[in-house]
């Protein structure tokens, strides 16, 4: 039943699983947040929440069936909603959000350069968000391997898609140093490219983290072995988008562990790439039967770690 559910990429589809996320997510919030009082402006930070999650499932989603990274199903946008949960306790900052949903804008460019429409121009918006990824969280300059991977692998290498993405860089910065230069504090901007790795290099906390992010690693390296024999054997733009989702996944793990402050939501960075890669590995599967199983397993473990979470 529900692997026929799942099945369908229709709007129905999307809008339960936003039903599902935003019903649990308003119970960890209220749990997390409303655990004193009712405050109006703890109500209005919510709906704020509400919001920017809505427009990070769109972009998803816009990512997703936009380059054509899943055949006809919801495979992925359910993965992504399923992950998501498991780190709704973490992600009650606005700063993260913002990063989650910049880092979006960043990958619907990464992955439209599969098309030879307008190149140059989406070159330019990957340096451009890319930059103001880097200026507020620095180590997100890891990506700028996944700019090069994907202009490698999906365009030819000139003079100009070389340099249009450090034009695209370098322009929110210069704004960035003016505006700091203005106000007379020049020394956030040196601050920018000081990174201290071996502060800290474990990414996990004492508590869940741990098990989530291995059992994504194991759902992934699965995936990948199911999926790239079919993949591999054919020499068409799917390919290569493949090849840039498994690239990005390596360094997300690397941004992950690079990272100063860790506290888990790190881990949401990774959960973009393995939604899809996941997705079309389960697409290989043949049995009707094992999907669905496989299908209720990760929903029922994803919604009793949800409330062990977080309300224990």
């Amino acid at each position: 039943m529900l692997a026929n559910f799942l099945e369908e990429s229709k709007p129905i589809n999307f809008i339960i699983y936003l039903g599902l996320f935003f019903s649990l997510f308003f119970t960890s919030l209220f749990s997390t947040l409303f655990v004193d009082s009712f405050s109006w402006i703890i109500a209005l930070e919510s709906i704020a929440f509400m919001m920017l999650w809505s427009v990070i499932f769109f972009f998803y989603n816009f990512v997703v069936s936009k380059n054509k990274l899943t055949y006809g199903h919801s495979y992925a946008f359910f993965f992504f909603v399923l992950a998501t949960l498991l780190f709704t306790t973490k992600l009650f900052e606005f700063k993260i959000l913002i990063l989650l949903l910049i880092h979006l804008l960043f990958l619907r460019k990464i992955y439209s350069l599969r098309s030879p429409k307008r190149v140059l121009k989406k070159l330019f918006d990957c340096g451009f968000w890319l930059s103001i990824l880097c200026i507020l969280e620095p180590f997100s300059i890891a990506f700028y391997s996944l700019l090069l991977a994907s202009t490698f692998l999906q365009q030819k290498i000139t003079a100009h898609t070389l340099i249009t993405p450090i034009i695209g860089f370098i322009t929110p910065l210069i704004l960035y140093f003016t505006y700091l230069f203005w106000n007379d504090a020049t020394e956030e901007f040196t601050k920018l490219f000081y990174f201290d790795i071996l502060e800290n290099v474990f990414i996990f906390a004492e508590d869940t983290t741990i098990w989530i992010f291995f059992t994504i690693i194991l759902l992934t390296v699965f995936s990948i072995l199911l999926k790239s024999p079919k993949v591999l054997s054919v020499n068409n733009s799917f390919k290569k988008s493949w090849l840039l989702l498994i690239i990005n996944t390596l360094i997300a793990i690397v941004y992950a562990f690079v990272i100063t402050e860790k506290n888990g939501s790190e881990l949401v960075f990774l959960v973009l790439p393995t939604s899809i890669i996941i997705a079309n590995g389960f697409e290989t599967i043949q049995s009707k039967l094992l999907k669905e199983i496989l299908f209720y397993l990760l929903f029922i473990g994803t919604l009793l770690s949800f409330f062990n979470i977080s309300i224990f």
